[in-house]
């Protein structure tokens, strides 16, 4: 029997990344391991979902991440129109699909977030 734990995402900028996913998608850390050269932070968002994102940062890199083209994460949204002009305002919608019910957002490193409203394909 498996259950589901984590995404990891590697980061070159862990302050700035905690910022964008507090700003953003109101994550918060719920708790943090720190090693010699790199620190995991867990990440989780307001709904206690047993679901959470772990952010890896590795203290001495000095290259960006290829983050690919087609990883991404999901998050749904109850006002997804609210949640839209957020991320406009932000500046930080990289794909507009708003026609087909979904937008995609990219963090700090060029990962990719679709946002879709909770009940979307249902």
């Amino acid at each position: 029997m498996f259950k589901f734990a984590h995404n990891n995402l590697n980061v070159s900028d862990l302050p700035r990344s905690l910022k964008f996913y507090k700003d953003a998608l109101n994550l918060s850390e719920v708790s943090r391991l720190e090693f010699e050269d790199f620190t995991l932070v867990y990440l989780a968002d307001s709904f206690n979902s047993q679901h959470q994102l772990e952010l890896q940062w590795f203290k001495n890199r000095q290259t960006p991440y290829d983050v690919g083209e087609n990883f991404h994460i999901a998050f749904t949204v109850k006002n997804f129109d609210a949640a839209y002009e957020k991320h406009k305002n932000m500046n930080c919608i990289c794909k507009d699909v708003k026609d087909l019910g979904i937008y995609f957002i990219k963090d700090p490193d060029g990962y990719l977030i679709e946002v879709l409203p909770e009940n979307w394909g249902k």
